[in-house]
């Protein structure tokens, strides 16, 4: 049975469709929820699926301590689900191939620094495109810039606001974010 950890550093929706998918799994199972914050939603999404939780701060990441909680829970793979901070070299090394993370657009497009959540469907609409999406990914040093797994696109109607973005963009993540991540697990 391998054993998931998921990162995020908000609300967590995706985290609870990931934890709903896996809860009856015979080949994974999310054994822990991380934020480097405290006061989070997806902190009460996790005691719902009873999975412990870990918090730690971005000094406390860049330490080492939530490297050596993985390695202490015997995590095989490690999600990103809305998690902000770009990810220290020493824990993408120690989850080569195994690190996902999922973005709110069609990358290469709006990704990097700062490209996160609103900031993304604001950039979208501005820019009049006629459709976007999510892409799942490898994680590597750079942000957004690992390799791409998967890809999934939605229209976009020129009435659309960047919150129906949003709407659009949530609907394709809850739906093949779990189903790409078990795709993964051998």
């Amino acid at each position: 049975m391998q054993r998931l950890a998921i990162l995020a550093s908000g609300s967590g929706s995706n985290a609870e469709k990931i934890m709903e998918h896996f809860q009856k799994s015979k080949k994974a199972s999310v054994a822990l929820i991380a934020s480097n914050k405290t006061d989070v939603f997806v902190l009460e999404r996790a005691k719902k699926f009873q999975v412990p939780t870990f918090t730690f701060s971005r000094k406390e990441m860049q330490e080492g301590k939530l490297l050596e909680k993985l390695k202490q829970e015997k995590i095989d793979w490690v999600i990103l689900a809305g998690f902000l901070l770009k990810i220290p070299e020493d824990l993408i090394r120690a989850f080569p191939d195994r690190m996902v993370n999922i973005h709110p657009a069609l990358l290469p497009n709006y990704g990097g620094k700062g490209m996160y959540g609103m900031h993304v469907h604001e950039a979208v609409k501005a820019a009049g495109d006629e459709s976007t999406g999510i892409t799942i990914h490898l994680v590597n040093e750079n942000y957004d810039e690992g390799k791409i797994i998967f890809q999934a696109a939605t229209a976009i109607d020129p009435s659309d606001t960047p919150e129906d973005i949003a709407q659009k963009v949530h609907a394709l993540e809850h739906r093949y974010f779990p189903e790409v991540i078990d795709s993964l697990i051998k």
